[in-house]
């Protein structure tokens, strides 16, 4: 399995690829229970069950406050989200989902796979949102540091290797690796290379 997960380049991210297009494709009803069940496990009952269905589940998450509660689960000691308040006011709910994607990135969820505020708060894309509430279920499994709570089959442990913390030096070094890839056949003829190695390598 690990290794089948290592190949998995890009924004699936150690997802298995059959969940990761019905998720791409479109809101998926039975992740929702899966997620409903899950987020109602890390928090305790106290945060309530939506009702079934997509504007069920936004409306759920729509203040930030489920989601600040299930980020903040995670954590054995300091909580990311210092401040989980239910607000009526708009730029309130907005400022709590940006928090909890503040500490969901944190905790170790790519940017791949975030959703941006508008996309839960307007409704726009939540399908996006399972991503990445998946993701963090998948982190939390990985982990393994006895904060996760539920079936152990409901997300996919990640690929422990596919940690992509590199710094912006590294990145450019790669970059700058490819270009030369790219650029290595300048020079040659169909006579065979005979114009020597190519230029640019010093």
């Amino acid at each position: 399995m690990a290794a089948k997960g290592m190949a998995n380049k890009g924004p699936s991210y150690g997802l298995s690829r059959h969940i990761q297009d019905k998720i791409d494709s479109k809101y998926d009803q039975e992740l929702e229970q899966i997620l409903v069940e899950w987020i109602n496990l890390q928090c305790g009952s106290g945060i309530g069950k939506p009702e079934a269905g997509k504007l069920g589940f936004q409306a759920w998450l729509k203040d930030g406050c489920v989601l600040s509660e299930l980020v903040n689960s995670l954590y054995t000691g300091d909580k990311p989200v210092k401040k989980i308040q239910s607000s009526a006011m708009a730029f309130k709910q907005m400022e709590q989902i940006s928090q909890f994607l503040q500490a969901a990135e944190t905790y170790g969820v790519t940017k791949t796979d975030m959703f941006q505020t508008v996309d839960l708060w307007e409704g726009k894309d939540l399908a996006a949102v399972q991503r990445t509430l998946s993701a963090l279920g998948s982190l939390a499994i990985t982990k393994s540091d006895g904060t996760y709570r539920g079936d152990p089959n409901w997300f996919f442990k990640k690929a422990q290797e596919n940690k992509r913390d590199f710094s912006d030096d590294q990145m450019k070094a790669g970059k700058q690796v490819i270009g030369l890839q790219m650029g290595s056949n300048k020079g040659a003829s169909q006579e065979g290379m005979s114009y020597g190695r190519p230029r640019q390598i010093l």
